[in-house]
């Protein structure tokens, strides 16, 4: 078997779209020039003018994520280290359109995934600063995902799944003993924690050699805080990923021995997850296979077996 491509657009989206909603639900916007950023799994990004941003899903099953960040990020942003695209204001259906959508501000910079920091260790500081104020006690009403969050035996089906998609590209029994390894970890017993939920170096921005946003909160959630930890094994060497969690340790979420090994079956989960969908984007497909390797050399540097 081969990798999938990522999920196809239920609705194709193009400037004169934007521009007629602006026109129609923001008109004193209306002069600004819109022009198209691109696209990820979810939202389909344009610029507006120099300051803005405008946001909007691609598929019918994001839609609800697009309300979950129109109703949390703005309460959320001010206690925030980094800025995150908190909506300025808030789209409605309309003009062909069928879903909510955003105008955020516009943060300047890539990701890191084609821009890497200037200085690993600062971004490690930065990124687990960033991590300790985010990961808070969620309020009961906070949205739950079936997918991030949860406990790694909720993963167990769509990993198996993942490994035989990417056949030969992967040490598919090297994987599985250490996933066998991961979902015996004791279970998150820790009050539901605030969640980024897609903490991956696509949605880490980069400005001057510096950390300078988090971006994309579509899966926002309230689960095992583990689930965002995994970007420590996406972008960090071993050394640095230690300066990480210990700046992202907090009073909430204590990163203990189990968390980070869950964190860890987080990584690899996800990485399977980029590397079985990456036929259409290399870069993804590196992600996806830099992480592996990140997984499974911990192993091979402490000495366990596989």
């Amino acid at each position: 078997m081969s990798a999938g491509m990522k999920p196809k657009a239920d609705l194709t989206v193009g400037v004169t779209m934007v521009q007629a909603l602006i026109h129609e639900q923001h008109g004193d916007l209306a002069h600004l020039p819109v022009s198209d950023a691109g696209e990820g799994w979810d939202n389909r990004l344009f610029r507006l003018g120099d300051g803005y941003a405008v946001r909007l899903p691609r598929r019918a099953a994001s839609a609800a994520l697009v309300e979950h960040e129109h109703r949390w990020l703005p309460q959320l942003s001010a206690a925030l280290p980094l800025p995150i695209p908190a909506p300025h204001r808030v789209g409605r259906p309309g003009c062909g359109f069928p879903w909510a959508w955003s105008i955020t501000s516009w943060f300047e910079g890539e990701t890191a995934l084609v821009a890497p920091p200037r200085d690993v260790d600062a971004m490690a500081l930065a990124l687990g600063t960033f991590v300790r104020a985010f990961h808070q006690p969620a309020p009961a009403d906070a949205p739950r995902n079936p997918w991030r969050g949860v406990p790694l035996t909720a993963r167990t089906d769509t990993l198996r799944d993942h490994l035989q998609r990417v056949g030969s590209l992967v040490d598919t029994h090297a994987l599985w003993q250490l996933w066998e390894r991961t979902v015996l970890t004791p279970t998150w017993s820790g009050a539901p924690i605030w969640i980024h939920g897609d903490l991956h170096p696509g949605n880490l921005l980069i400005s001057e050699g510096r950390l300078s946003a988090v971006i994309d909160f579509g899966d926002l959630a309230a689960g095992d805080p583990a689930t965002d930890l995994s970007i420590a094994w996406m972008v960090f060497p071993p050394a640095v990923r230690r300066t990480f969690l210990a700046a992202a340790r907090g009073p909430f979420d204590p990163i203990d021995a189990d968390t980070a090994m869950r964190a860890r079956g987080w990584a690899l989960a996800l990485a399977l997850s980029y590397l079985a969908h990456s036929r259409d984007d290399s870069v993804l497909a590196a992600l996806g296979s830099r992480t592996l390797s990140a997984v499974l050399a911990e192993d091979d540097a402490t000495g366990e077996g596989r």
